[in-house]
């Protein structure tokens, strides 16, 4: 069973930065077979995707609307660690951010979205204040 641990959240003042990570234990393929990615949960919102990564299909990338041009996925292959970079913070950017995982062919990421996602992270809480 994948478990993820995501760390790195907290409290930020608008315009301001973050970096989450996760780390990526009991993979049962190699890593390139994931498809790895974040999503966030707002109060009385639906969960949504924010990026991802498809690192079999040569490490393709999407991010959602909401944050492209202020949001970078990366990852450290050596580490199983997956980051998110999120700049230029806004109060609607707080959420509960979740790292996710799911495995090639079913997974895919597309158009700002995440798709045939298996595993998930329990959670950081990102605060932005105005």
């Amino acid at each position: 069973q994948v478990t993820l641990v995501e760390s790195g959240g907290g409290s930020v003042q608008a315009v301001g930065s973050l970096r989450l990570s996760c780390v990526g234990s009991r993979f049962q393929y190699t890593y390139i077979r994931y498809c790895m990615g974040w999503f966030r949960h707002a109060p009385g919102k639906e969960r949504e995707a924010v990026a991802g990564i498809d690192n079999y299909r040569s490490g393709v990338t999407t991010y959602a609307n909401s944050v492209k041009g202020r949001a970078t996925i990366s990852q450290d292959y050596a580490e199983n660690t997956l980051y998110l970079q999120l700049n230029s913070l806004k109060p609607e950017d707080t959420a509960i951010y979740y790292c996710a995982a799911g495995l090639w062919p079913t997974c895919t990421v597309v158009r700002g979205e995440m798709r045939g996602t298996e595993y998930w992270g329990q959670g950081t809480q990102v605060t932005v204040s105005s």
